[in-house]
């Protein structure tokens, strides 16, 4: 089966820093080719996946909050707080999205039986079984999103957008902890 067909070697970003450089050729435009480039790139891939999750009922935000509790390993138990920390969420943003998925029977609350003043969220046997299936969805989508780079392209990718996060991830709010 022949290749499909070839990768352009220009983009829409190449277009849109060229009418800057003509337009503003005062400023320096040079960051707009990674940064643009990454937010575009980020409004795809997000589109993309987002698919995915909808084919499960769910949104990414809801995603991101069962992946949470499920990549931890059982008993995939977290207290809000660290869900805070790992989703860079407000508490109120929080507590919408637990509401959400506990009416959907995906997560409960229960009291911390280490701290009286706190609660433990776990998914269900049905929030289990759900962002198991979503996984079996996103990551193909993730895998075609990729497609187009050799194995040691995305290995260079991964480690440049390693170093780029790497620094802001030390001092942000929410920066995970190992």
């Amino acid at each position: 089966m022949p290749d499909p067909s070839p990768v352009p070697t220009t983009d829409h970003v190449d277009f849109v820093v060229s009418q800057w450089r003509q337009h503003c050729p005062q400023h320096d435009v040079a960051a707009m080719q990674i940064v643009s480039r990454i937010f575009r790139y980020a409004t795809l891939a997000t589109r993309d996946a987002e698919q995915a999750f909808r084919a499960h009922g769910l949104q990414q935000g809801e995603f991101d909050l069962l992946a949470t509790l499920y990549r931890g390993g059982p008993p995939h138990t977290l207290s809000p707080q660290q869900l805070i920390d790992a989703l860079l969420l407000s508490s109120g943003a929080m507590t919408n999205r637990l509401d959400r998925l506990e009416t959907a029977g995906l997560v409960t609350r229960s009291p911390n039986p280490e701290d009286r003043r706190g609660v433990r969220v776990a998914l269900t046997e049905q929030g289990l079984a759900r962002i198991q299936a979503a996984m079996g969805d996103y990551l193909p989508v993730l895998e075609q999103l990729i497609s187009p780079l050799s194995d040691g392209d995305r290995q260079t990718l991964a480690a440049l957008l390693r170093q780029l996060l790497a620094a802001h991830d030390q001092h942000s709010p929410g920066a995970l902890r190992p």
